[in-house]
């Protein structure tokens, strides 16, 4: 398998979650899931002070760039630089540039820590922490590089694929 690089993209200003968005759905319609991994959106929680209240806010770390974890080839490049509110790859001219370990770790990505779980397609498992906890389901699928299961729950009647990450779950007895 070719190798997959963070990349940076730039998009309009206010438009990062509509271009995650748009990219997220792009990657299911040309079922390019197994060469784009992962679209991110860095936030920060941070302390704001309005009005002499303080409040906790949560905001975005680099307002105008969406990160991605790809294989950069002719398909990917295209679907990236085609979606609505991109206006291209981060690099000199229109060669797209990868993020450097360095840059990686100081942004809190760590691509060597590889997690290892003790769980498998179709195994038990049950939510520990989150939204879901209690939540009990079947493993449908592992996505080592985002370091998630899907599972099915049932949700308003229907049932519903969702991500879970390797931390929030743990095996069924």
């Amino acid at each position: 398998m070719a190798e997959t690089n963070w990349y940076v993209v730039h998009t309009y200003s206010g438009y990062e979650n509509k271009v995650k968005a748009n990219l997220e759905k792009a990657i299911e319609n040309r079922k390019l899931q197994d060469k784009i991994l992962e679209v991110r959106v860095p936030l920060e929680e941070a302390v704001e002070i309005r009005n002499g209240v303080k409040k906790q806010v949560t905001r975005k770390l680099f307002p105008g760039y969406v990160l991605i974890n790809m294989i950069m080839d002719d398909d990917t490049w295209y679907v990236v630089r085609n979606t609505r509110g991109v206006t291209g790859f981060v690099g000199p001219g229109s060669k797209p540039v990868p993020l450097t370990e360095g840059e990686m770790r100081s942004l809190g990505i760590n691509s060597a820590d590889e997690v290892e779980i003790d769980v498998e397609v179709g195994d038990e498992i049950t939510v520990i922490s989150g939204p879901m906890e209690g939540t009990e389901s079947v493993v449908r699928s592992i996505n080592k590089n985002k370091q998630t299961v899907e599972i099915e729950i049932e949700l308003f009647g229907r049932s519903t694929s969702v991500e879970i990450g390797f931390l929030d779950i743990k095996k069924s007895n």
